[in-house]
């Protein structure tokens, strides 16, 4: 009888990459700290607080090269009876009014001075008949001028570093400052890293058999682990064959490693022997994630013969891409988290896409870009511009070449035009990035003013019956600070509703802050120029001062629809009584329903299902003949002057050109 593998939900269930990430940080636990010297410590994360023993400067120090002067002496000529540079103490002596003493920058300040006046507002003077030396100030001075007080730049016992910060090049300098020669830090895991298969051989061999392939993966991935520092144990290639893999871990386990990355054997195939060793040595935690690529990813904590702690073992995917995504996704924030990381996520920004990108219907795609900074996002603004490496298939390593990031991309099925706003997450420096092209596709030289750059899918009006815009307000998500969740929510919502709703599609989204003009913008364009027959706005309706969308709403509205907010109001309180303090304003402009939901993205599919046994008759009453109250659609025979109806868009809209195909 075949195993329907109930017995273990680990090996069939699948979960989402957030809920991976998850499991894999709850997991990995920080290693012990270590001592190291100055030289050892770059990178690593301190593991406590570094305090001054002494003050810094620790005497009064000269800021500039010049005089030190008693301030009240003012101008005049004056013998200098010493010098003062760094290094010594000021010869031991004390300064009276009247006199002066040369000093360096960074030299102490003698007793008696009380400023210092710079070389450069002074003059020498030669005088054969006194051996002394003279020198005459020329400008008036202040008490305290160009001098560093004891402590000024670091008082005694302050704290100058505190535990969980990274040690860069300027920390470094500071612990040696104060006199740390030794430091107490995180150390980064070790790692090992195993390929799997019959098929691999070494990538030295000159002559491939047939069926055969050079190993990639294992290259590449101690490569990876020791761009994040890491120490690396390369355990070779394992055969298909369990006891090969048994002795192999054995084996290496009295070398003592933290992580153990394995990649292929992880799939459905009846030789693919890594997940039932995984197993057998410790517990699986997962072992398919739902993201394209990397969905056989199984992740599970191992014992290892005469190994005293718990090793994370990473069943990677064989497919190379697929394997190096997961590693940037999964692996690099469990090496963060082992060493001391405050925040071990990946670090993610919002890019504006520089070529249309169709999405996958059933998995989020992690798709491989270079992202660049641009002085011009094509709003006027400086900001990040993504550009896609081709071809993303998961054995294509040619699409990881100088890739930076990865696009987290929702599975909605639908192409997420050029110039729209999605989150790219930086898997590599990107300052050495060749920059993009400095011009960018008509979709996004002719978008909206602002950060309202919205993404349209290739369907035109056409093939919707009803046309469809969900608009994210968010100050979170348009900064890139976190993902939009309710956005992919709502689009999956209506498109799965669409036969309910009389063939209603979602056909554009956008992201913008809770600003009251910048959601009043989209709002305008959707209705009047876009000729959207709905627009659902997600969040922004609650009680903090940056909830504003229902009032941005009622500013472009014409017609209230308060048995909407009712039914919806109804439903809600049905799973919460927090829903009362909802402030949602839903009404019409134009041919445009405008209806404003919560931003949970739970709360999208209570209002919606609440909505749909009306709202397909509410779309199809507010319809009417938008042809004939759209400039666009005038016959171009009848239509006014070019000159005239450019100007008449670009003053109602802020648009420079319209961006439909009968008027570009």
């Amino acid at each position: 009888m075949e195993d329907d593998g109930s017995r273990n939900p680990t090996m069939t269930a699948m979960i989402s990459a957030e809920d991976a990430l998850k499991i894999v940080l709850n997991v990995a636990q920080r290693l012990p700290p270590v001592t190291v010297p100055l030289h050892d410590a770059i990178g690593k994360v301190l593991a406590e607080d570094i305090r001054a023993l002494d003050p810094l400067p620790p005497y009064p120090a000269s800021v500039k090269d010049g005089y030190a002067v008693v301030a009240a002496d003012g101008p005049g000529e004056y013998p200098v009876i010493t010098e003062s540079r760094a290094g010594n103490d000021g010869v031991g002596v004390t300064m009276t009014p009247g006199t002066v003493a040369y000093v360096t920058t960074g030299g102490p300040i003698p007793d008696g001075a009380d400023a210092v006046v710079q070389v450069e507002n002074t003059e020498a003077i030669s005088n054969a008949l006194d051996e002394r030396k003279r020198v005459r100030i020329l400008v008036e001075t202040s008490k305290g001028h160009d001098i560093r007080p004891v402590g000024y730049d670091i008082e005694k016992d302050t704290v100058v570093l505190e535990s969980g910060e990274t040690l860069g090049a300027s920390e470094i300098g500071l612990l040696a400052t104060v006199g740390v020669a030794m430091v107490k830090v995180y150390p980064t895991p070790t790692v090992a890293v195993l390929s799997t298969g019959d098929e691999l051989v070494e990538p030295t061999t000159a002559c491939l058999g047939r069926g055969q392939i050079r190993d990639s993966n294992r290259a590449m991935l101690l490569a990876a682990a020791t761009q994040q520092q890491c120490k690396v144990l390369d355990l070779g290639i394992a055969k298909d064959n369990e006891e090969a893999l048994e002795k192999i871990l054995d084996d290496a386990s009295a070398s003592g490693f933290d992580i153990l990355l394995t990649s292929g054997g992880v799939s459905m195939g009846d030789r693919d022997f890594v997940k039932p060793l995984l197993e057998r040595r410790g517990k699986i935690y997962f072992s398919k994630v739902r993201m394209k690529p990397g969905k056989p990813l199984t992740f599970a904590e191992i014992n290892l013969k005469s190994a005293e702690t718990k090793v994370l073992a990473f069943g990677l995917p064989g497919n190379p891409v697929s394997c190096l995504v997961c590693f940037h996704l999964f692996v690099v924030s469990a090496i963060r988290h082992i060493a001391g990381w405050r925040n071990p996520h990946p670090f993610r920004v919002q890019a504006r896409l520089h070529q249309s990108i169709q999405t996958d219907p059933v998995r989020p795609e992690f798709h491989r870009a270079i992202v660049t900074w641009n002085s011009n996002d094509g709003t006027g603004s400086p900001g990040f511009l993504a550009e896609s490496t081709g071809h993303q298939r998961s054995s294509r390593l040619l699409s990881m070449k100088s890739a930076n990031a990865l696009l987290e991309l929702p599975a909605t099925g639908s192409v997420i035009s050029a110039g729209a706003l999605v989150p790219a997450i930086i898997i590599s420096d990107i300052s050495s990035t060749t920059v993009i092209k400095n011009f960018l596709p008509s979709e996004l030289a002719s978008a909206s003013r602002g950060h309202t750059l919205h993404k349209v899918t290739a369907d035109r009006p056409e093939d919707a019956e009803y046309r469809v815009a969900i608009l994210t307000v968010s100050d979170t998500v348009s900064t890139g600070a976190g993902p939009d969740r309710s956005g992919p929510r709502a689009v999956s919502v209506v498109n799965s509703s669409s036969e309910r709703l009389g063939g209603a599609k979602v056909v554009a989204t956008s992201v913008v802050p809770d600003d009251v003009g910048q959601i009043q913008n989209i709002l305008r364009r959707w209705s009047d120029i876009e000729m959207m027959d709905l627009i659902i706005t997600l969040g922004g309706t609650g009680f903090t001062l940056r909830d504003v969308t229902p009032e941005a709403t009622k500013g472009v509205i014409e017609k209230e629809t308060p048995g909407l907010l009712h039914v919806m109001m109804q439903e809600s309180l049905k799973v919460t009584p927090f829903a009362m303090l909802s402030r949602s304003t839903a009404g019409i402009r134009g041919s445009t329903l405008i209806i404003n939901m919560p931003g949970n993205p739970n709360a999208v599919a209570e209002c919606m299902e609440a909505l749909l046994p009306a709202l397909k008759h509410g779309l199809k009453q507010i319809k009417g003949d938008k042809k004939e109250k759209h400039p666009r659609h005038i016959p171009h025979a009848e239509a006014a002057p070019a000159d005239t109806w450019e100007r008449s868009y670009k003053l109602a809209t802020g648009v420079s050109e319209p961006s439909c195909s009968c008027c570009k």
